[in-house]
């Protein structure tokens, strides 16, 4: 997958901007050049006519092609271009003319399956480049007034397969891109992007009539602000030696809101699903640190019905969220690691709560849901190296040490119960006998119930729960909490001391 990401990334590059690094001057001829080094650098073989005339440099036939890998996949992409015009403005500047429409070709041999090979086309409307600054400090500026990409010349195996059987298609209005990069032992970028709208259309049909699926959405007010450092020599298909020669991206992606609509039908029934959103962000920042990824939407609603069941399903939620923090790269130090999970007023439809409380005897007001975990944990392999990825997958062999986890909370609120909790624990790894091939664990974590026998009543009174099955809940929560202060209360602290005893509130389990 990081391989094929290179891919897109650099494809997305050559389609719109190009490459920038320390220039003697400001002239046509430069920045082509540049060009052509910086798809080089990025893993492309390079061809192309060059023809000059006073300050305008023009390029015709150019093709850019790269080899590339994601996971148990082969393949290669062309880029195409009928030509390009550097044309000198008199006043430092550089334009750049683009096509009005940029072809990739695109071929993928899996080690299993069907090989396919397909085109997408990149029209623009209205295109505008300049490049302006200092040599070694450059600033590009691209607009457009729309963009258009699609998927065609689709082929599974050599067989062509016709256009309405399958469709993709993404359109963009009002376009606005600014880089600006300082060139050094490394390359420096800062850029900031923006999209007025973006709608999609995306269809398949099986060819043997036993199926088809449609998805058609849009998105609006589309931002983008990053940074990153990109190293000058190092191999592009290697994720770890870029990582490991200052690779340092951080990026923001947000939008305004969005929606779509889904179809499908097949041998396992059909349906339809509808989504709208009022906006989201999606953070990414890699390094040497390792990864940090978050993704957040905000009044989520969320329709579906199925012919498997009979009502229709409908969600909503103020705020779903997850963040990701992981190490990437081999080290004898421990290193942080991290997980979030957010759901915030969780509703569903009255037709749903009435198929197992049709008396309403379940509170229904908004559910949430707090997930937050960090650690630290040593890193025994380099995860982004295929080749140590394939050792550890033939040896089985521990990809890890788990040192420290901590609680930072727990927040459950839903049918009229609350659970929150919080705590930390370090672990021995010189020690797996004491908990059967874990490490053993030092510290402990503290457990809030409110509402729980309550809650456990009205599961009872419902048929939810068989009273037996109650009777033993309740034996538990006895056994692992105490009553607090206030009516239907329980707390809990559950610990394991440096003996490897296991203590609940003071008493010993283990």
């Amino acid at each position: 997958m990081a391989r094929f990401s290179i891919l897109t990334r650099s494809t997305a590059m050559a389609l719109c901007l190009p490459g920038t690094a320390a220039l003697a001057d400001l002239t046509s001829a430069d920045v082509w050049s540049d060009w052509k080094a910086y798809m080089t650098s990025a893993g492309y073989q390079v061809s192309a006519n060059e023809a000059t005339s006073g300050g305008t440099l023009t390029v015709t036939d150019l093709n850019m092609s790269i080899q590339f890998a994601e996971d148990e996949a082969e393949g290669a992409a062309s880029i195409a271009m009928e030509a390009l015009r550097f044309v000198e403005q008199g006043d430092g500047s550089v334009s750049i003319e683009l096509p009005a429409q940029t072809s990739v070709d695109v071929i993928m041999t899996p080690e299993a399956g069907d090989s396919a090979t397909f085109s997408i086309n990149f029209d623009q409307t209205d295109p505008v480049m300049n490049a302006t600054g200092e040599p070694g400090d450059l600033t590009y500026e691209y607009s457009a007034s729309a963009a258009a990409m699609a998927m065609s010349g689709l082929t599974i195996d050599g067989v062509p397969v016709p256009e309405d059987i399958a469709t993709v298609s993404f359109a963009l209005s009002d376009l606005a891109y600014t880089v600006q990069t300082t060139v050094g032992d490394l390359r420096t970028l800062k850029q900031d992007m923006s999209v007025a709208g973006v709608n999609y259309d995306v269809a398949f049909t099986d060819p043997a009539g036993e199926g088809k699926f449609k998805l058609v959405g849009a998105m609006q007010g589309i931002a983008m602000d990053g940074s990153g450092v990109l190293p000058l020599d190092s191999d592009p298909q290697d994720m770890n030696a870029m990582l490991s020669a200052g690779l340092d991206f951080d990026g923001t992606f947000t939008s305004n809101g969005g929606n779509y609509e889904l179809t499908f039908n097949g041998p396992e029934g059909s349906g339809t699903a509808n989504s709208t959103s009022e906006g989201g962000e999606i953070s990414i920042t890699m390094d040497t640190g390792g990864l940090n990824y978050g993704v957040q939407q905000r009044n989520v609603d969320f329709n579906m019905l199925i012919t498997e069941f009979p009502l229709p399903l409908s969600i909503s939620a103020a705020k779903i969220g997850t963040s990701l923090m992981m190490p990437l790269q081999k080290s004898s130090d421990p290193q942080d690691f991290g997980i979030e999970v957010l759901l915030s007023d969780f509703t569903m439809s009255d037709m749903i709560w009435g198929l197992f409380d049709p008396a309403g005897q379940l509170p229904r007001d908004p559910a949430s849901l707090l997930v937050d975990l960090s650690g630290q944990a040593k890193v025994l392999f380099n995860f982004l190296d295929p080749t140590q990825a394939a050792i550890l997958e033939q040896t089985g062999a521990t990809p890890g040490e788990l040192n420290a986890l901590t609680l930072n909370a727990l927040e459950l609120d839903a049918a009229g119960a609350k659970l929150t909790g919080e705590g930390a624990f370090t672990f021995d790894n010189s020690d797996l006998v004491t908990f059967d091939g874990m490490p053993r664990p030092l510290g402990g974590i503290d457990l809030n119930l409110v509402g729980g026998n309550g809650l456990l009543d009205k599961l009872v009174g419902m048929g939810l729960v068989p009273e037996d099955q109650a009777m033993g809940a309740r034996m538990m929560m006895g056994l692992f909490a105490v009553p607090g202060d206030a009516p239907d209360t329980l707390n809990s602290r559950i610990e394991v001391n440096p003996e490897g005893h296991v203590l609940a509130n003071g008493q010993r389990i283990r």
